[in-house]
């Protein structure tokens, strides 16, 4: 699967961790037309691919990635609209890819290593965790070429608080790792050296349980936070008697009682 063509390499181990890695160094893995189809096919088929169970999203080199590829935007400003369905192609492209991974039933952790501007930042921030190293950095600097970052605002809003979300966007400043994990936009910090070790740790401690409740508890967790808080009790309690039924939920809860092993059957 892997070469040096690829811009996505697909990687799953025997625990069911799939690893995606964006690998176009060349466009700074840019989210290009071709990264967005091919992110999009990679969660849609691992979202319906039972023995997948958790995603970690990396990328190689020193950018995590630079968002899209203005490049090929400012090529459609050929066209005769200007380029204004190709625009808007492509954003809806995004849009899907990023909706996409809320949807996953599959938790999705980012590994952040380098940079993670623009939409790249909106990447890492859809994500459902991420670890970043010490020297990872994220922006959404649209401002300084007079392009708002309108759909990156849209994963960052829902991750931090409005103020801290605002000012990333009002100044398109840099915010280093530190600052990352205090404002929310990741979960916490390791070395370079010892970053992929920790992401792989977190995947199989979220792989090791059973994957119903996983994905009912992730389904769940998006939707309520669109809901007052009355509505979002009542969904969640609903959620919950459901979930009581399903067989994990009762295997778990005896094996906790017997003090031994759960055995999942993902049902």
């Amino acid at each position: 699967m892997e070469s040096d063509q690829d811009i996505l390499i697909s990687e799953k181990d025997v625990t069911g961790v799939l690893r995606l890695t964006l690998n176009d160094n060349r466009r700074r893995n840019a989210l290009s037309e071709e990264m967005l189809r091919e992110l999009d096919v990679a969660f849609s088929s691992a979202a319906v691919d039972s023995s997948v169970r958790v995603i970690i999203l990396a990328a190689k080199g020193s950018v995590f990635s630079s968002g899209h590829n203005l490049k090929e935007m400012t090529s459609a400003r050929e066209h005769d609209d200007r380029g204004r369905a190709y625009f808007a192609k492509i954003l809806a492209l995004c849009a899907k890819v990023m909706q996409g991974i809320v949807a996953c039933p599959k938790p999705v952790i980012a590994e952040v290593s380098g940079v993670a501007t623009a939409a790249g930042c909106q990447l890492v921030a859809s994500c459902d965790l991420a670890i970043a190293s010490q020297t990872a950095q994220f922006s959404t600097p649209g401002v300084h070429i007079g392009l708002f970052c309108s759909t990156p605002m849209v994963a960052l809003s829902r991750n931090v608080s409005n103020k801290h979300a605002m000012e990333m966007l009002l100044t398109g400043d840099m915010i280093s790792a530190a600052r990352a994990a205090e404002i929310g936009l990741i979960n916490r910090i390791t070395s370079e050296q010892e970053l992929s070790e920790a992401v792989l740790a977190l995947a199989h401690k979220i792989a090791s349980k059973s994957s119903l409740t996983l994905a009912t508890g992730k389904r769940a967790f998006y939707e309520q936070c669109e809901m007052s808080l009355s509505k979002a009790y009542e969904y969640a309690s609903n959620v919950m008697v459901e979930n009581m039924l399903a067989f994990d939920a009762e295997e778990g809860i005896g094996a906790f009682v017997e003090k031994r092993t759960p055995q999942w059957r993902d049902e």
